[in-house]
């Protein structure tokens, strides 16, 4: 099952399951990044209004801070893209993977960072909010391009308006039980559990990932970072394993 979420060839089911894990744990990071900085990083609708807003009031240094978020965020998914392409290019088993496995090490320094935030705090704090925004744009960028744009798992705002035309479509009443009639309004259920899914466990991850923050501290970046690990080692070990064998032959 686990080599299934990060095999090249795709299917619906295995795009589900890995959007399912990976909206875990960007509730998680998220809920995580919040008791450490104070904000949240995981979607930048609110990192630009205050950039803007900053803007208007003359607040140089914040509006900065802002756009430095961004790029961050940016630069987080464009690295998915030359990453997932490069392998592609190379035909290899671990275009997703690499992804991955880079979030599960910068999960890891996040924690580190986070559990130094009172050292050095105008370092540390500026590098936390520049990490986790990375992070969470290098995240939502694997997901999209594995699911063609359907899935998001670091932002609910696009999932729970998904899920809000569903259910209006769901409790619409056709004058006509005919579902061939030219306005018959029919609900996707697919799309309906896909959505409801990636929302509850996006505030799940949230949930048990602020407790987890909360009671243990950046220690619970540990857990989260093995998650993404095993995930994303079987088809980076078919690699490596076939890059072995043909260094072998070229060398006998």
């Amino acid at each position: 099952m686990i080599q299934s979420l990060t095999h090249k060839v795709r299917t619906r089911r295995a795009n589900r399951q890995l959007g399912g894990l990976l909206a875990f744990v960007a509730g998680a990071a998220n809920a995580g990044g919040f008791l450490a900085i104070h904000r949240y990083t995981s979607h930048m609708t609110g990192i630009v209004s205050e950039l803007a807003d900053n803007l208007v009031l003359g607040n140089f240094y914040l509006s900065a801070a802002g756009l430095a978020a961004l790029l961050a965020f940016t630069t987080g998914a464009a690295t998915t893209a030359v990453l997932v392409n490069w392998a592609r290019r190379r035909n290899l088993h671990s275009e997703y993977a690499f992804s991955l496995m880079l979030e599960a090490v910068l999960l890891l320094l996040f924690g580190l960072l986070g559990a130094n935030l009172n050292t050095l705090i105008d370092i540390f704090l500026p590098a936390t909010v520049l990490l986790l925004s990375f992070i969470m744009g290098l995240q939502n960028a694997i997901v999209t391009k594995i699911s063609n744009a359907v899935i998001r798992t670091t932002h609910m705002t696009g999932i729970v308006t998904d899920l809000g035309i569903e259910l209006g479509r769901l409790f619409y009443w056709n004058r006509t039980h005919e579902a061939n009639a030219v306005h018959f309004v029919r609900a996707d259920r697919d799309k309906l559990a896909i959505h409801s899914t990636i929302l509850g466990l996006f505030f799940t991850g949230g949930l048990l990932g602020a407790m987890a923050f909360k009671h243990v501290g950046f220690v619970a970046t540990l857990p989260l970072a093995l998650l993404l690990s095993a995930v994303a080692a079987p088809p980076l070990w078919q690699d490596i394993s076939d890059w072995l064998r043909h260094t072998e032959k070229g060398q006998a």
